[in-house]
């Protein structure tokens, strides 16, 4: 099996025009998303970026600014979940399905020739304390594997918003563990999503 992974940043993807994430959102705001197709990178502002290509598939994982964007595709068959904030333009043809971060959630579907996908979410009010200690473990991790994206101008008092996404690909299935981070509300949303091509 061949993986290849890349990294790159906004600085390379949109001329040093980056933009702030919103970071004042309630969480119960945020809209989880599942298409069968992919996703135009115009419609969304990228941090980091990795591509993964395997004997069955390749997929692209994108940091989007307290968000992500997960596409997979093998031959003419495409999955793409993502995070959005409310009022973001999406298209409407492929969607699958959506809602929004409340608690504890997990969602299982199969599609056609044998992909199937499940995610599982929840959302952690944290103390303080907590909250820098996962930032400092995540940030930490990020040094051997996934993509970790501070933005330190955006802390308040002293907390800093941050996404750490950390992928494991092999041959028939995709891994993905994110960590979104909302220091006004002192909260994490870890999603935990596998795609299967078994």
């Amino acid at each position: 099996m061949q993986i290849v992974a890349r990294q790159s940043t906004l600085f390379n993807l949109r001329e040093n025009l980056m933009e702030s994430p919103k970071s004042h959102l309630a969480v119960s705001e945020l809209n989880f998303s599942l298409f069968q197709r992919p996703l135009h990178p115009e419609l969304f502002t990228i941090y980091a970026r990795r591509h993964v290509k395997t004997e069955r598939y390749e997929a692209t994982i994108w940091a989007t600014g307290g968000s992500h964007v997960v596409s997979l595709s093998e031959g003419d068959i495409h999955l793409t979940e993502l995070i959005s904030t409310p009022g973001q333009l999406l298209p409407k043809r492929g969607l699958i399905e959506r809602f929004q971060f409340r608690g504890q959630r997990s969602h299982k579907c199969t599609l056609s020739r044998g992909l199937s996908y499940m995610t599982d979410f929840q959302v952690e009010k944290m103390s303080p304390n907590l909250y820098r200690q996962s930032h400092y473990d995540l940030e930490r991790f990020a040094k051997n594997r996934g993509m970790f994206i501070p933005f330190p101008d955006l802390a308040i008092s002293g907390l800093e918003p941050f996404s750490y996404i950390d992928f494991e690909a092999r041959r028939d299935e995709l891994h993905i563990h994110a960590f979104h981070a909302f220091p006004d509300q002192v909260t994490i949303i870890k999603t935990q999503s596998l795609f299967d091509l078994h």
